[in-house]
């Protein structure tokens, strides 16, 4: 926890040095002699809200161990600071996911350039997205169904621009906002202090002469036990059996519903990611504290963690960019061949949904491979 937040208070550091915040702008404010932030104010919020993460996930595995009020004290803020730092970075990722999914279906040649996931003004963001309107037709012959898509193709990536920018840009403003105000100052200085020293659990228990409460030794193998058995259960009630198939069509059947509300189904599944994210944050911490007993500092990685884990961010990206072309999809007065499109994109995405799943079980149900 030390680490991390020294991690923190380096981010922290960065980003005050780089300026942001001071005559930067974000997407969607772009104007004369404005510029975009530098990258290094981008690495260092992405830091920042890393190091959040992990401080958090670390408090909620062994809070037992920890003083009880100042571990609920801190764990929603450091949720509010990262959850918050974290959607600009995610709604630029969804609009760039979503735009090349268009350009794939609707069988162009022409990809959109590299899109930086940081921060980049509005001009830019529109002239990637309106890129496919103006190059020449591809070399192999497109079929009527994917003619049809190219149509609507443009306009629907020009609306998922407008909407997704616009997004990103009120999660700017929000972060930019949070960074400035007494909340995250309160919160930047209680992790100083943790830079400094752990607030242990204290007992009651005191020796002969001492006029102080003592710590006790903390054991975090019992906790982290824990950890790994509430990620056990949560793998269990997955329908895995269901995910042993690239191609799940009943699932693709209820993935197509009409509901606004988010998918029923998918919610398991993130929650599974969570308790990964957790257990894997847990291991860490065990592998510090066995390195720092032994005077190793090897670091050891699990590869199937690794790759269970990749394949549930792969399944939240694209369940959450499935959501953004179906609530695209009910914008009011759009033309047909646009909500054909998008209509399109969102079955893509769900197919890209049971695809990761089925990564996930391929991966989970392998033996664990630990490399040094």
């Amino acid at each position: 926890m030390r680490a991390q937040a020294t991690e923190f208070l380096r981010a922290l550091r960065r980003h005050r040095e780089s300026g942001a915040g001071a005559g930067a702008s974000g997407p969607g404010t772009g104007g004369p002699g404005r510029t975009a932030p530098p990258a290094d104010d981008v690495d260092a919020v992405r830091a920042l809200r890393r190091a959040a993460r992990r401080i958090s996930g670390t408090l909620h595995t062994f809070q037992p161990l920890l003083d009880a009020s100042w571990a609920e004290e801190m764990r929603p803020e450091l949720a509010w600071l990262s959850g918050t730092l974290a959607l600009e970075h995610a709604y630029a990722s969804r609009l760039e996911r979503l735009l090349q999914a268009l350009h794939r279906l609707s069988g162009s040649s022409a990809f959109p350039a590299p899109r930086p996931v940081g921060r980049t003004t509005a001009a830019t963001t529109a002239t990637t997205a309106t890129v496919p309107t103006g190059v020449p037709a591809p070399a192999r012959p497109a079929s009527p169904d994917r003619g049809s898509l190219t149509v609507g193709a443009a306009k629907a990536g020009a609306l998922l621009d407008r909407q997704l920018t616009l997004a990103r840009t009120r999660a700017h403003s929000t972060a930019l906002q949070a960074l400035g105000s007494s909340r995250f100052h309160a919160v930047a200085d209680k992790v100083a202090l943790l830079a400094s020293e752990v607030p242990l659990r204290v007992t009651a228990r005191t020796n002969r002469g001492a006029t102080a409460p003592e710590t006790t030794p903390c054991d975090l193998r019992p906790l982290a036990a824990a950890a790994e058995e509430r990620l056990a259960d949560a793998v269990t009630a997955l329908p895995l059996v269901a995910a042993g198939s690239p191609y799940n069509a009943q699932a693709l059947v209820h993935g197509l519903s009409p509901d606004p509300a988010p998918h029923p189904q998918d919610a398991p599944w993130h929650q599974v990611r969570l308790l990964l994210r957790l257990h894997r944050y847990a291991l860490e911490a065990l592998a510090g504290a066995d390195a720092a007993d032994a005077g190793d500092p090897g670091d050891v990685v699990d590869v199937r963690l690794l790759a269970a884990g990749e394949a549930l961010d792969r399944h939240r990206d694209a369940s959450e960019a499935a959501a953004a072309a179906a609530q695209a999809a009910r914008t009011p007065r759009i033309a047909p061949a646009t909500a054909y499109a998008l209509g399109v994109l969102h079955a893509d995405q769900r197919h890209e949904v049971e695809a990761a799943r089925y990564a996930f079980q391929h991966s989970w149900r392998k033996e664990p491979i630990r490399l040094p």
